[in-house]
């Protein structure tokens, strides 16, 4: 199954016109092409973001996975180094 991927202010609209629209939740989730497992999904985690907040959101989610990976490797070089220093002693 091909995976789509959705920006944002498409995510932000989807949970919009699920919450204006009379039609059901099935109903907007088969319109979108998305299962309603995603689209729960969606609305724990954008309800009641305006698009710039979601946008933020997931910049500071790519910000934080970049400091962790700079972490751990930094945590590996020291042990490296640790190692080393044993080893030379």
């Amino acid at each position: 199954m091909k995976r789509k991927r959705f920006s944002e202010e498409q995510i932000v609209k989807i949970l919009r016109d699920a919450e204006t629209s009379e039609a059901t939740i099935g109903d907007v989730c088969r319109k979108h092409g998305i299962s309603e497992f995603t689209f729960y999904r969606w609305r724990r985690k954008f309800q009641g973001l305006s698009i710039s907040e979601a946008r933020r959101l997931r910049d500071l989610e790519k910000e934080n996975t970049r400091l962790k990976t700079i972490v751990a490797n930094r945590d590996l070089e020291l042990e490296g180094m640790k190692e080393w220093f044993r080893k030379n002693s």
